[in-house]
């Protein structure tokens, strides 16, 4: 055991010296150098690709003027479409859950007694019409008969008329037969009897026509909204080059009114499902909002239209966290009420572009500028600072140098709970380390001044080899 302790120290020293050769004068100059007080870190890039070193570049940002309000991000009420059964039938899906479907796709199709039902009285329907455009065609040849018989039954009364007064005149000058105008004189009263019974009769054929016109109107106008309710109810146009189209329809097919991805599915395929039941939900991704908590202390300075940040839930840009600066801005429209027991106020914010990690149920921050002309400071990521003791460092890479970092004790001021204000030390377009911080701090704490190394397996070691 001993043996082998004794190798392990020997092949470790070997790693930090050069390969065991003899201390020459040039080297004892280099640990003469190395012992000169140092802040600066050696950083290759695969000790920052071991370490998972990534790095902020210093910002001006108004702190004073920001206030941070947590939330998740929601569907808009518009975003959801819920697709129900309007009769209870069997249902055959045609979509799966998360697939993508574009307007008219088709969806599912129901099998529903009721939609024969409806077909059955579509064609009593068109039965009805039928009937009474054959009997108004009719009335045509009815009404020529009539005026034809009309026409001769007055030529007859006329002729009537005038044999009487024939009759009169001979009777006047003292001839003629009594009997004769006794016959005439009943002919004439037939006559015009048959005549008025014509009038009735014509009023009759009047009214009669007048009552089926009405009804093939109503008929067709029946027709005409069964047709168009049985068309709603299938999602589509009625189509003017096939007039057969309910009845060639054996089942009802719903389709997609817009693009989206199917969320969920509420019924198996070849299940039965009662009438007005879900089917399936359809969402459209892009129709997103950020719904956040504010509290209600702060309604002085919330008010709508303000110009508004989303930023991600953690700040970081290292690992598989959403970058920090993957950000996305709109404009700040308050609810209509408060809760009165967490003391908060809704507030929501539709993003004017949304980024790739926005999903519903996604938290996230919402940072709020309440005065866009305040001073803006020097400012840092929080958690770009760490702690040694009382003592806040931080790493500023080097300008010269991108593989040095230079531990700083931290100059701070205001913070906003992610960026906080860096009074000195630090300038426009600096970088600090952000990931990886902690673990140069460790690396590199209560051992300021000798200077140090990281190997490319992200052991430290101090002096410079």
């Amino acid at each position: 055991m001993k043996i082998q302790l004794t190798i392990l120290t020997i092949l470790v020293l070997q790693g930090c010296t050069n390969n065991s050769q003899p201390e020459t004068p040039s080297s004892t100059s280099e640990q003469s150098h190395s012992s000169v007080p140092s802040n600066r870190v050696s950083i290759p890039p695969a000790v920052r690709l071991n370490l998972g070193i990534t790095f902020a570049t210093v910002e001006r940002r108004q702190l004073q003027d920001t206030l941070r309000a947590p939330g998740r991000f929601e569907y808009l009420p518009s975003a959801k479409r819920e697709y129900r059964t309007m009769f209870a039938g069997k249902i055959d899906l045609l979509v799966r859950q998360f697939d993508k479907v574009e307007k008219d796709h088709p969806l599912f199709r129901i099998d529903s007694p009721a939609w024969r039902e409806i077909q059955q009285t579509i064609t009593n329907q068109f039965s009805t019409v039928h009937q009474l455009n054959a009997k108004m065609e009719m009335f045509n040849p009815l009404f020529l008969a009539h005026e034809q018989h009309e026409y001769s039954v007055k030529a007859n009364v006329e002729m009537w008329e005038e044999r009487i007064a024939q009759l009169e005149a001979i009777r006047e000058a003292g001839g003629g037969s009594l009997r004769e105008f006794t016959a005439a004189r009943a002919a004439y009263s037939a006559a015009r009897a048959e005549f008025a019974a014509l009038r009735e009769k014509d009023a009759q054929l009047e009214a009669s026509y007048s009552e089926t016109l009405a009804a093939l109107r109503g008929a067709k106008s029946t027709l005409d909204i069964s047709l168009e309710s049985a068309a709603s109810m299938m999602n589509i146009q009625i189509p003017e080059d096939n007039p057969n189209w309910w009845k060639e329809s054996k089942h009802i097919e719903v389709t997609a009114t817009h693009a989206g991805i199917v969320e969920k599915l509420d019924v198996t395929n070849g299940s039965w499902a009662d009438a007005q039941a879900n089917i399936m939900t359809i969402v459209q991704p892009d129709q997103l909002r950020f719904h956040a908590s504010g509290l209600q202390s702060d309604l002085g300075v919330l008010q709508n239209g303000l110009q508004v940040n989303i930023v991600p839930p953690t700040p970081t840009s290292g690992g598989n966290a959403v970058d920090l600066q993957n950000t996305m801005h709109g404009t700040l429209q308050l609810g209509l009420t408060g809760d009165a027991n967490d003391r908060t106020i809704d507030l929501y914010v539709t993003p004017d572009k949304l980024s790739s990690w926005a999903r519903p149920g996604v938290t996230a921050q919402l940072e709020i500028i309440t005065d866009s002309t305040g001073v803006a400071q020097l400012a840092i990521p929080l958690v770009a600072v760490q702690q040694d003791g009382l003592t806040p460092i931080i790493f500023r890479r080097d300008p010269n140098n991108p593989n040095e970092a230079i531990r700083m004790e931290a100059d701070l001021g205001l913070n906003d709970g992610r960026w906080v204000a860096v009074l000195s030390g630090l300038t426009d377009g600096d970088e600090v380390v952000l990931d990886g911080g902690f673990q140069l701090m460790l690396a590199t704490s209560g051992s300021i001044q000798g200077g140090g190394h990281f190997h490319s397996d992200g052991t430290f070691h101090e002096g410079d080899h």
